[in-house]
């Protein structure tokens, strides 16, 4: 009671003496912070609990084998048990409280997804904590934005801040976090949101430097500078980057859809832990996030890939056998991931991105300098496949831009990165216009682009449009009744509906004007003899989109709803352009 007072003081305290966008820059402050501090928990949390792992395995088959498994047992447990609600996914999650639920998400958001995420990935998991730490920041900012009473508007501003604080804090990289919020979480381009967003995210990266130093996720100082000789080779490495992000996409989906015909948990667990384990068991490097494994590409060693692998005992690091090992590795690393998260495990899909792409630019270039018909740069290659995959899976070009100029500290790559993130996109966008964040929602027709009004018709909810001031009759009633029923409404609809509530059809006012003051007839003529069946009703589970397209095809003003048959009431074109219209108003204001 006391802190509710407090914060009731402080509340209007604030509304007197400081303005919305001041209160607003400080709110960014404290997400940038406290995202940050979230990002450093989770990242070291997961690494010690992989060292913890490391150093009690009796043996590296063990390791290998049982770990995974097991940490996708206690995450399944502790979601079960404590969380008791659906936590995967986590891009997607707040994708879909910003359509769906008025930027409110749940306060165990703030938690739950780093605990599960640091037992998945600590214990082997071939996932990624970027979609974790992403819905943790933004739940952050959803409640901050509930505590102190912001609106729809300002709510989504700082869940984006959440996210882009994550995203800059874990990679250092506060461009990259601010275009992440803005490209994956469709948030508006305009001043309004860019500086709240780069406070966040420049708040973020300090934090997170100031505790981790140099040692956020990974860092890169470019050798060989960028040829533009080597301009043909980044446009195939894009257009053979989309085609691995297809084949991701893909593979993540069926792999998920296939595992989830197991109906029990505990049975799924068993059955996708039991197959992920002898995955990494024969290809090690699919273990945990993969970024040692990226680390020991890049810097000059990628015969580290082969320790603790039985394939290291019959291949070196310079032949075909080789390159045959790490397109394995890159084959399997989609279904170690898609068979994590599908069994119960808690991670993203951005880390595997990395991983993939940086493997699919290593072979791409060392096959190359193998053919000897040029000599190109394998660690460059590597860093932009890294690009072209982060493109072409979630579909952000510019988020892989960024994020790996960023990182290599600098922008000598810009141009070869701008290539092939880019042509992998259209590659990716050409067969498939959705990323594996957004495909389940897009075909729910819950999912909010950068297309005002298709954004606005999406947050639009079919409930806040239906009218039930109507006025119901029988089928069987008389003409007489009817008139009766006409003098007391408002409407000149009048919905027909049996003694279950079924909607049957309706009576227009017109289809009863010329004969309602006939008196003789009002004990012959029956309502069902007047009645109109539309071609179409609206469903209550319709979206607007389907909505507005029963609109057109029939050309009506005004369609019934009804709910497994039973009538709910009508929506008019009028309201719902009413509606709209308010709505779009308070979605563009600054």
């Amino acid at each position: 009671m006391a802190k509710r007072n407090f914060l009731d003081r402080f509340l209007v305290w604030r509304s007197r003496y400081v303005d919305d966008k001041h209160f607003i820059l400080f709110l960014c402050v404290i997400i940038g912070i406290v995202a940050a501090m979230a990002a450093v928990l989770l990242k070291t949390s997961v690494h010690y609990v992989e060292a913890w792992v490391r150093s009690i395995r009796p043996s590296e088959n063990l390791l290998y084998l049982v770990f995974p498994l097991i940490g996708i047992l206690i995450t399944v447990f502790y979601v079960r048990t404590f969380v008791k609600d659906n936590i995967g996914h986590g891009v997607s999650r707040i994708l879909y409280a910003i359509s769906r639920n008025k930027a409110v998400m749940k306060a165990h958001n703030m938690w739950s997804s780093m605990v599960a995420c640091t037992i998945t990935a600590g214990f082997g998991g071939s996932v990624g904590m970027e979609a974790p730490i992403v819905a943790t920041g933004a739940a952050i900012g959803s409640n901050l934005a509930q505590k102190t009473k912001l609106g729809f508007k300002r709510s989504t501003l700082l869940m984006g801040c959440g996210a882009a604080a994550a995203i800059a804090a874990i990679f250092k990289a506060p461009i990259a976090g601010l275009i992440f919020a803005l490209e994956v979480l469709m948030l508006d381009l305009t001043m309004a949101s860019i500086i709240p967003l780069l406070i966040a995210a420049v708040t973020a990266t300090m934090f997170s430097s100031l505790f981790l130093g140099e040692q956020v996720e990974f860092y890169f100082t470019l050798k060989d500078p960028f040829t533009f000789a080597h301009f043909p080779f980044y446009i195939l490495l894009g257009i053979v980057a989309g085609a691995v992000s297809l084949y991701f996409s893909w593979m993540n989906g069926r792999v998920e859809s296939r595992i989830k015909k197991v109906k029990k948990p505990y049975n799924r667990v068993l059955v996708g832990g039991s197959i992920l384990g002898v995955l990494i068991f024969l290809f090690p490097p699919l273990f945990g996030e993969g970024y040692i494994t990226m680390r020991s590409m890049l810097s000059g060693q990628p015969e580290d890939l082969l320790n603790e692998s039985i394939w290291g005992l019959f291949v070196d690091d310079t032949g075909y056998l080789f390159i045959g090992f790490l397109f394995l590795v890159l084959v399997f690393k989609a279904i170690a991931t898609s068979l994590t998260t599908g069994s119960g495990g808690v991670g993203g899909v951005f880390a595997p991105s990395l991983f993939m792409g940086g493997i699919t630019g290593f072979i791409f270039a060392r096959l190359i300098n193998m053919f000897n018909w040029v000599k190109i740069s394998e660690y460059n290659f590597a860093l932009v496949g890294m690009a072209g995959l982060i493109a072409g899976v979630i579909h952000a070009p510019l988020t892989a831009i960024f994020l790996i100029a960023e990182i290599t500290g600098g922008y000598a790559l810009f141009v070869p990165l701008i290539i092939t993130s880019s042509i992998s996109f259209l590659t990716v966008r050409y067969f498939e216009p959705h990323s594996l964040y957004t495909k389940k929602l897009a075909e729910k027709g819950q999912l909010i682009t950068h297309h005002k009004d298709q954004a606005v018709l999406t947050l639009l909810r079919i409930e806040s449009v239906i009218e039930t001031n109507f006025l119901t009759v029988g089928p069987d009633q008389t003409l007489g009744e009817l008139v009766k029923v006409i003098a007391k409404s408002q409407r000149n609809i009048f919905p027909v509906l049996d003694k279950d509530q079924h909607f049957l059809g309706l009576v227009p006012l017109d289809e009863v004007r010329e004969i309602m003051f006939e008196r003789e007839k009002y004990d012959q003529l029956k309502v069902r003899d007047f009645m109109v069946i539309p071609t179409k009703k609206v469903e209550l589970t319709d979206n607007m989109d389907q909505v507005m397209k029963k609109f057109r095809d029939t050309g009506l003003w005004n369609l019934p709803v009804v709910e497994d048959g039973r009538y709910v009431g009508f929506v008019s074109r009028s309201n719902v352009f009413n509606v709209y219209r308010k709505m779009l108003i308070e979605f563009s204001e600054e």
